[in-house]
């Protein structure tokens, strides 16, 4: 079952190129965007641009700017009420002509860290602040099969030219203390994905316009029936309904690049349709990672996730009384691959969870301890890099 993402907050798949597309909810640190694409054999130059706005014209905080000339280089800069800054050359090529690639932009303290196949290449240090990059840009010789933003606002439905409306102001409210008046009127006017109106101005600190009371105007489906999100995403098409995965909104303040391995304690622990997400990427050479959610208590895993890379299988189970219990291994996909990115969610239900990745319905397990409401704990270790954690 695939599920239809609430508009605005779903991956972009093969874009149009020239491309210009909002970034909803913006950039923060912790944020990463991931396009995979490729690169024609006759290629001369392409761009990458985060915009400060909704035009062309707009202020650029980084401008990523490959060229093929003889004297291959990247070009990394800025431009600000119309003027270049300076340049940033690295004299090396990261991409191969006729090749395919995967580029990561990743939102540090320090600036714009950008990874490509796997191999961090430069870091762009800050100019402009991060509070006014609204949009992604993608220009010249390329062609992108992915636009995914992970750990921020999300990415729109694809803009194909332009776009009405603007990126107003920052987010404000709950999410980290963003100036600029919490999207007062939003990125509006059909901006792709179904967006009828725009977000009605709400400061997105505990739900969604108006915290969702009569659900949402335009194009999903059913809309979103009521709610902070926490319990779920019911409207449409969607069986029992995907998990609000990338809305903000859903709780405890997100953990950004924790380190493996990771231990933490679940803020108030699993009750019926509390859900977790995780976003992370497999490293190249990766071999195997688990995901084990536990009752300290007894220090019962009441849920082991067991993806193995080389095998490519995912492997579930349990351990209780310090016994492991039957391995489950029936799946329809793998979506743990190396160099792939992806977006876990964990719903808990009243007989099972249900795990969702990259929106799609990956497996149910039954629950196997007799109450699921003393699970208090998560633990992640092995070959994985997690960039999003969020109960």
């Amino acid at each position: 079952m695939s599920f239809v993402a609430p508009p605005g907050y779903q991956p972009v798949y093969s874009p149009g190129i020239p491309y210009l597309g909002p970034i909803y909810g913006g950039v923060r640190e912790g944020t990463s965007i991931y396009l995979q694409g490729s690169v024609p054999k006759d290629i001369t130059r392409f761009q990458v641009n985060l915009l400060c706005g909704q035009s062309e014209g707009s202020d650029i905080a980084l401008h990523f700017n490959p060229r093929f000339d003889g004297w291959d280089k990247v070009v990394f800069n800025s431009c600000q009420g119309g003027s270049w800054g300076s340049e940033d050359k690295i004299r090396s090529m990261p991409f191969n002509k006729g090749k395919s690639f995967e580029m990561v932009i990743m939102v540090t303290s320090q600036g714009y860290k950008i990874t490509v196949d796997g191999k961090d290449f430069h870091t762009f240090e800050h100019r402009l602040p991060l509070y006014s990059v609204c949009a992604l840009q993608i220009a010249g010789d390329v062609s992108i099969q992915t636009i995914n933003v992970i750990g921020g606002g999300g990415m729109g439905g694809g803009m194909g030219g332009g776009w009405g409306g603007g990126c107003v102001g920052g987010i404000g409210g709950g999410m980290g203390g963003y100036p600029g008046g919490g999207m007062g009127g939003g990125c509006p006017g059909g901006s792709g994905g179904g967006m009828g109106g725009g977000y009605p101005g709400c400061d997105m600190g505990g739900g969604y316009p108006g915290d969702m009371g009569g659900g949402y105007p335009g194009g999903t489906g059913g809309g979103y029936p009521g709610g902070d999100m926490g319990g779920g995403y019911p409207g449409g098409n969607m069986g029992e309904g995907y998990p609000g995965s990338q809305l903000p909104g859903m709780g405890a303040q997100p953990i950004y690049n924790p380190p493996i391995p990771y231990a933490g304690m679940i803020p108030g622990g699993f009750f019926p349709k509390r859900t977790i997400i995780i976003r992370g990427m497999v490293p190249y050479g990766a071999k195997k990672m688990s995901f084990n959610f536990m009752v300290s208590r007894s220090q019962d895993i009441a849920f082991h996730l067991n993806p193995r890379v080389k095998d490519s299988i995912v492997v579930r189970n349990s351990k209780i009384g310090g016994a492991w219990g039957h391995e489950e291994r029936e799946v329809n996909m793998n979506p743990f691959r190396e160099g792939q990115y992806f977006d876990m969610s964990i719903r808990c239900g009243n007989g099972r969870f249900k795990v969702f990745v990259n929106g799609e319905h990956l497996f149910n397990f039954a629950h196997r301890l007799p109450s699921f409401n003393e699970i208090d704990r998560v633990e992640i270790e092995g070959d994985v890099q997690i960039s999003y954690i969020h109960f």
